[in-house]
């Protein structure tokens, strides 16, 4: 098992997103998952039904003792709330994570519609965590929240991302699910340059969990040492696979199956 991911994020109690999303995705990978969990949801494929946020100083704290004992190859956070936890995890992952790579994905808002971030928290996640980044992953709707542009088109996606620079992030995943088109284009913008990613979009209302999934597939490729245009291309390949094998759960937008590269034991 190689490539530590600690995670930072929400519980979903349905199990398609969140920390559970998370952790599936590293294990299926072959990576070693740990969590420091920010919020308990009560969720299903339909919506999110409550909210029952945890304490920042006990967010920080789960962070502190896994990263002293366990380590991390990668940090990546998902579902955040509030400020004051935002601000937690910034600081913990600055003073006792130093050096270690961070993967943003600004979860604003659950897939059946429900707000996931408080509105007042959006200029701290912007500055505490975006800014501190090494890899932003943010959907349509995140990237226009964080820039102000309308994105209707992927030269506009290429704008977002560079805008979303300017807030200190050395990299952007812009995520183009969310366009109307046949063909599913990511832009990845790094120091090496812009990197266009095409697929056929695949007809399917189990995509519940779909962004968790992605960053932390990304997370899970750069805690195992692949440079981050191999890490990106492997996590849009397995996200694929896991939507092609969904098993139909639910009867509002149902999980992926996080366990198909896992083979069967016995």
């Amino acid at each position: 098992m190689k490539g530590r991911v600690l995670i930072a994020a929400g519980s979903d109690s349905g199990g398609g997103a969140g920390i559970q999303a998370d952790i599936k995705t590293v294990t299926a990978l072959g990576g070693y998952a740990a969590c420091a969990v920010t919020a308990l949801t009560a969720q299903d494929t339909r919506t999110v039904h409550d909210v029952h946020p945890v304490p920042a100083a006990f967010v920080a704290r789960q962070m502190r003792v896994v990263l002293a004992d366990i380590g991390a190859d990668c940090i990546k956070t998902g579902m955040i709330h509030s400020e004051p936890i935002i601000e937690a995890i910034a600081d913990t992952a600055a003073d006792h994570g130093a050096g270690v790579p961070l993967v943003v994905d600004p979860v604003l808002v659950a897939k059946g519609g429900a707000a996931l971030l408080e509105p007042s928290a959006m200029r701290a996640l912007a500055a505490s965590l975006v800014g501190r980044a090494d890899l932003v992953t943010p959907n349509i709707p995140e990237a226009e929240r964080l820039t102000g542009l309308a994105i209707a088109t992927v030269d506009d996606m290429a704008r977002a991302a560079e805008r979303i620079h300017r807030l200190g992030p050395e990299a952007v995943l812009v995520k183009g699910g969310h366009l109307e088109s046949d063909l599913v284009t990511d832009l990845l913008s790094h120091p090496g340059g812009l990197e266009r990613f095409e697929a056929p979009r695949i007809e399917s209302r189990h995509t519940h969990g779909t962004g968790c999934t992605l960053a932390s597939a990304i997370a899970t490729g750069i805690a195992q040492g692949m440079d981050l245009v191999s890490a990106v291309a492997r996590a849009r390949t397995y996200l694929r696979r896991a939507i092609e094998a969904a098993p139909g759960y639910g009867a509002g937008h149902g999980p992926v199956n996080h366990g198909v590269t896992v083979k069967p034991i016995g």
